[in-house]
């Protein structure tokens, strides 16, 4: 072999080694991010639902890139806190969805800002996955309108039938000047004659209020039997507080709003006896192993407390759901555009979340029915399951 021809030979293996070596060192093509907004009340009137939801979805958007992302797409959060103002969650939709250019919008937190927000959400074709409960949410049906919490009608159902179990018929309701309470009356409203409950008296209250001794007191005036209040607001721990003062002693049921321990502690003893539907989140252990829901549940639960020093609420659950709602539509979806995940969340069947196990349908953008509901009330300070 001459000279020229050895050398040559060595510059064409020097030149193939270098070449593979740069095509193994290169770093893979990222995939696109899974950009997520999220629209929450982190602070103001409705604080206690949107706290837990943002802390939730920052621990998940954690664990979730930790494990290499969704469907090895990097997960970004953009949180705006609407202080629970519809005005405000409007503004920062146009935002999210203008701007940002965002994949979903997770929140908002409450049922007013959701209704402001949802037509917008349809008309870019940007998923909307509410954290609030109120039916009309998503009844009618928009193909990119979704939500997480239990319906209220179903809330209702579960109030009613507990009533009846006890062998209250007349009762008295009160209910927050907003969304969430107008949506709850309504409901509480209609299916009353159908399951022979009479409501005597309905009256209102603005969320800010900080005494409803009058309002309760036409309560007492019209000798019902049992008090439904329907709010999520800290308002709502007033309510018991102010029937012990004025000596209304019959039993006070709460809306799904009332999941947070600490609108417990804000009743004191006033809180003890209180009854109310909700997931199985706050009662997990008393769950058994074979239950569908019970290591999600447990696990959230233990992630959040470990992580955040505080107690669970349902509302945190209502983002749970929300982010792993998107993450199974986004790892069955054939491909990672808004349309073909739409098509693969309205699709997925049996996922077992905090409020329950979704199957949703193109009828159906709740996904729950209302053995999701528990019964729960109040005992030693503590939420436990009801026991006639």
């Amino acid at each position: 072999m001459s000279c020229k021809r050895s050398l040559l030979l060595k510059f064409v293996a020097a030149a193939l080694l270098g070449s593979l070596w740069s095509a193994s060192a290169a770093p893979a093509e990222t995939a696109a991010p899974l950009k997520i907004g999220a629209i929450l009340a982190v602070t103001g009137p409705a604080a206690n639902l949107g706290k837990p939801e943002a802390n939730t979805l920052e621990m998940l958007v954690e664990q979730a890139n930790a494990a290499g992302g969704v469907k090895g797409h990097p997960v970004t959060l953009i949180i705006k806190d609407s202080q629970g103002d519809p005005e405000k969650a409007i503004s920062f939709a146009k935002q999210l969805i203008e701007e940002d250019q965002v994949f979903a919008i997770i929140g908002p937190s409450t049922t007013g800002e959701t209704m402001k927000v949802k037509e917008l959400c349809q008309q870019a074709g940007t998923l909307l996955i509410s954290c609030a409960a109120a039916e009309a949410i998503v009844n009618p049906v928009l193909p990119y309108v979704f939500k997480t919490p239990q319906m209220d009608s179903q809330a209702v159902q579960r109030i009613y039938g507990t009533l009846k179990e006890m062998g209250i018929t007349d009762i008295g309701v009160v209910a927050s000047n907003t969304g969430f309470g107008k949506a709850g009356t309504a409901q509480l409203a209609k299916l009353a004659p159908t399951m022979g409950i009479n409501i005597l008296i309905s009256e209102t209250y603005e969320k800010e209020a900080t005494d409803l001794t009058a309002v309760l007191t036409k309560l007492q005036a019209a000798k019902v039997k049992a008090v439904v209040n329907w709010s999520v607001e800290p308002v709502q721990s007033i309510v018991p507080k102010n029937m012990k003062q004025i000596g209304l002693k019959v039993p006070l049921f709460q809306s799904h709003g009332f999941g947070n321990i600490r609108y417990v502690q804000a009743a004191g003893e006033a809180a003890e006896g209180i009854i109310f539907p909700a997931g199985r989140l706050l009662i997990a252990d008393s769950l058994p192993k074979s239950h569908p829901q019970k290591a999600v549940l447990v696990k959230y639960r233990d992630d959040y407390q470990a992580r955040f020093k505080e107690d669970v609420s349902t509302f945190g659950g209502h983002a749970f759901d929300a982010f792993l709602l998107l993450q199974k539509a986004v790892e069955a979806a054939p491909a990672f555009d808004r349309e073909a995940v739409r098509g693969a969340l309205e699709g997925l069947h049996g996922v077992a979340g905090t409020a329950g196990v979704f199957s949703f349908s193109p009828t159906d953008h709740c996904g729950l029915d209302v053995t999701a509901f528990e019964m729960l009330t109040v005992k030693g300070g503590k939420f436990v399951p009801y026991k006639k």
